[in-house]
């Protein structure tokens, strides 16, 4: 921060703290003319309603004075004015780029001191062991979460998806659903994309139905007939395969499981044709340790090995 916002600060803040107290002050004084305490002060309205000079308690005031108080003493002792740090000189340091000696670097410190050998002993152990064996249940338990710290704000917290984000559960997977795959996912990230293909609203009609016809259910033959051209010739199986049934190392969807990231209806899949599609997977190896990423793809592993 600038010593130009430092100083905007301090003046703002200090000047309302000082003219709350002249305002509570000036309010409160006795002026002349004015009707003794319980006397009416002379105004009336609707013929006969008085107004008596009945000030507040008392109490209310000093009320006042003490929240004040209060105010200026936190602003003396913690930090609030521009840059200047407070007479405690404490520090939240709530950002993960906290200063040596803040709090959250404390207790980011601490934390690490108990958890963090507990992390490194389940990292040594294979994913398909965690994913499965009994005796790893308290590493499915941290890894469950750290889902519901980190995931679950798209994928659900039954791990279910919704619309354009992924099921972890149905072992469809449009990336690969190996350990190693699910941690390349997890730690990398993803960007998935669907063009827009410029497509004429006949070849839309076309390729929607059989596009239908590929995931087995009902559909116009003509135009599911005239769709497998367009399909071959629009560049469709560039992604996703003569057989449609697409390609994990693009993260091209299989269009033949029946299995819809942004819905099979034919409406959604009109869309998704003329308008295209994009998803990214956040990358996590920032945010998350080497260990915890080991614990989360175990745990999104045994989610789908159920099946």
């Amino acid at each position: 921060m600038s010593a130009f916002w430092s100083g905007w600060i301090i003046i703002l803040t200090v000047g309302n703290i000082l003219g709350c107290i002249w305002l509570v002050w000036w309010t409160m004084r006795r002026r002349a003319g004015e009707s003794a305490q319980g006397d009416v002060t002379g105004h009336t309205w609707d013929g006969d309603l008085q107004e008596y000079n009945n000030p507040l308690p008392r109490w209310w005031l000093w009320l006042f004075y003490i929240t004040l108080i209060f105010g200026a003493a936190y602003l003396a002792m913690y930090p609030g004015l521009g840059k200047f740090g407070g007479m405690l000189g404490w520090s939240s340091g709530n950002t993960l780029s906290a200063d040596a000696g803040s709090q959250y670097s404390g207790e980011m410190q601490k934390a690490a001191e108990k958890y963090d050998p507990i992390f490194k002993q389940y990292a040594a152990v294979a994913v398909t062991d965690l994913a499965a064996k009994p005796e790893y249940q308290e590493a499915r338990e941290m890894g469950k979460r750290l889902f519901l710290t980190y995931c679950m704000q798209c994928h659900g917290s039954d791990a279910g998806g919704s619309r354009g984000f992924p099921n972890l559960t149905d072992g469809a997977w449009l990336w690969g659903g190996t350990p190693e795959q699910i941690k390349v996912s997890i730690a990398n990230g993803r960007n998935g994309m669907m063009p827009n293909l410029g497509l004429s609203p006949e070849q839309v009609e076309n390729l929607t139905a059989y596009v239908i016809s590929l995931s087995g259910r009902d559909a116009d033959a003509t135009k599911a007939e005239a769709g497998k051209e367009a399909f071959m010739t629009a560049g469709c199986i560039g992604c996703h395969g003569l057989d449609g049934k697409g390609n994990q190392m693009l993260g091209a969807p299989n269009l033949t499981d029946n299995v819809w990231l942004y819905g099979g209806s034919a409406g959604a899949i009109k869309q998704t044709l003329t308008k295209g599609r994009a998803g990214v997977m956040p990358a996590q190896k920032g945010l998350l340790s080497d260990e915890k990423i080991h614990l989360l793809t175990a745990y999104v592993y045994s989610l789908s090995a159920k099946q």
